[in-house]
């Protein structure tokens, strides 16, 4: 068999939330093939119904909306999504899975490849659903191919399937680099004091707040930049002092101009377990734009990037002292250092991996039906 001409993504992430890794891996598939990346439900009073747009080219975002009274939304999501592919004569796509939630959704779709592309450990986040363990465990059996997004949620999922295989974050090193070059300061922050420390995600859970009001306290005449979406958490649980700005989310486009007036980032993630499998993709982001970098002891960062000497590794006591030797790196050999290390790093290589093993499954999918005599060998 050849790899399906349409992609279709199921994620629990949606496509304009924060420019991640889905996005990254599917606006490249967009550029070869039809991607429909379908988003979870939202709730409105208008008829049901599966909205569709081109986010990029070849790639449609598509969002079921559903009456805000509906409880069992599952058949209903299903049924929307399987009209909506018959009408975009979409057949036997090639099915891709950031959540398990979504299985049920392609019961009847005719999907002849399931990639399981397991970016965290959803089981651990806030609010996570009772289902989702078995869910999983669903999926890992209806896979083909299940990636991890780091090397230490590979270690904890390798034994559930036969062909798993860790990608870890990537970058887009040129899009970050532009942060080397101080342009002019966005509205927002330009009058923001320095020196800077910042941080840009989801301010949620993994956040450790309490180290960054201690932090703030320790150091008074520090400032400190955090930008993102605060999801899951209240406004009320983050730290409210004079020297930290919260600017709230920006978009993808714009992140250089606010990392270059930084002189350095932070990744003061809480050690919990929605932290455990983590591998943050800022990591690579943060040494793309040459800053050098403090984070808690998360494990996917403490190795490879604290023990290259690329990041520097602190806690709540030693934090503060961390952030003045990363005031004090030496610029020019921090940013060679971090361009060794990134080198052949790329979402675009990150990509080509991936599909190599998908098209390595189909010929071997078509070799398998050959031998049985159900299938065609005219793709070997």
């Amino acid at each position: 068999m050849t790899i399906p001409n349409d992609l279709v993504c199921l994620s629990h992430l949606r496509w304009a939330f924060v420019f991640q890794r889905p996005n990254h891996l599917m606006s490249r598939f967009a550029e070869r093939q039809r991607v429909f990346f379908v988003e979870e439900p939202v709730y409105d009073e208008g008829p049901e119904r599966m909205e569709s747009v081109e986010a990029l080219p070849n790639l449609f975002v598509c969002t079921p909306h559903l009456r805000s009274e509906t409880t069992d939304v599952e058949p209903i999501q299903r049924a929307l999504l399987e009209r909506f592919l018959r009408e975009r004569e979409v057949h036997r796509p090639l099915a891709w899975f950031y959540t398990p939630m979504a299985l049920p959704l392609i019961a009847n779709i005719d999907a002849p490849l399931v990639v399981y592309d397991c970016m965290d450990e959803l089981s651990a986040f806030r609010g996570a659903p009772p289902r989702l363990v078995e869910r999983e465990k669903q999926l890992f059996a209806r896979a083909n191919l299940v990636f991890t997004g780091g090397q230490s949620l590979f270690e904890a999922k390798r034994a559930q399937h036969a062909a798993i295989f860790p990608f870890p974050s990537s970058v887009d090193a040129a899009h970050f680099r532009a942060a080397r070059t101080p342009g002019q300061e966005p509205d927002d922050q330009r009058d923001i004091g320095r020196p800077r420390l910042g941080f840009f995600g989801v301010l949620d859970e993994r956040l450790d707040v309490e180290l960054l009001g201690s932090l703030a306290r320790a150091r008074p005449n520090y400032e400190f930049v955090m930008i993102g979406p605060i999801v899951k958490i209240s406004d009320s649980d983050l730290p409210r002092l004079p020297n930290i700005h919260y600017l709230g989310p920006k978009s993808y486009a714009d992140l250089p101009a606010y990392i270059a007036g930084w002189q350095a980032a932070l990744m003061p993630f809480a050690l919990n377990e929605a932290t455990r499998f983590i591998s943050p993709t800022k990591t690579l982001e943060y040494m793309a734009a040459g800053k050098p970098i403090v984070s808690t002891a998360i494990r996917d960062v403490v190795s490879p990037y604290g023990e290259a000497g690329l990041v520097r590794i602190a806690d709540a006591a030693s934090f503060p002292a961390a952030v003045d030797a990363a005031l004090a790196t030496d610029s020019a050999s921090h940013q060679q250092a971090c361009d060794q290390a990134l080198e052949k790093t790329s979402w675009e290589r990150t990509w080509a991996a991936m599909n190599e093993l998908i098209a390595r499954v189909a010929r071997n999918r078509s070799l398998a039906n050959c031998e049985r005599g159900t299938d065609s060998c005219s793709t070997i």
